[in-house]
């Protein structure tokens, strides 16, 4: 038995939600990387504010995982894209003040790393972001 047939019979044995949450959290890593990067590039070698930075890195991130959940993750290409991707904006800017939120809380509060408090933030956000967009966004009973 061969790996290729070994990972795509267990795989068929997934169910569906649980696949789009493992293609959500892919996606998202990805978008991670770059909210990451274009964060740090404009709070740290373009001194921008660390809020405006991170919307910034956000926006970003939001709209390159958009197009990646729209064609991989929930194979969706019926929807209008200008009506979807509003309402993946209006999930995405639920998901941004509760990002900042935390981190604010984090870092304010608790005193602990801004880049800590971030990444702690999208961990929390991430169980939001895929719901609303499961449920909302993407609509799963379609």
């Amino acid at each position: 038995m061969s790996d290729k047939f070994t990972f795509t019979y267990f795989w068929s044995l997934v169910p569906d939600r649980l696949k789009s949450l493992v293609k959500f959290g892919i996606t998202g890593t990805s978008g991670l990387f770059i909210d990451f990067f274009l964060t740090w590039l404009f709070k740290d070698k373009f001194h921008f504010n660390p809020y405006l930075a991170n919307a910034i890195g956000f926006t970003a991130a939001v709209l390159s995982n958009y197009f990646i959940n729209r064609l991989w993750t929930f194979k969706e290409k019926q929807a209008r894209i200008a009506k979807q991707l509003a309402a993946f904006a209006i999930v995405s800017i639920v998901g941004l003040l509760l990002n900042s939120g935390f981190i604010y809380l984090f870092t304010t509060l608790f005193f602990i790393n801004f880049y800590v408090s971030k990444a702690m933030a999208v961990i929390l956000v991430f169980f939001w972001n895929f719901t609303a967009n499961y449920f909302f966004v993407f609509r799963a009973s379609k």
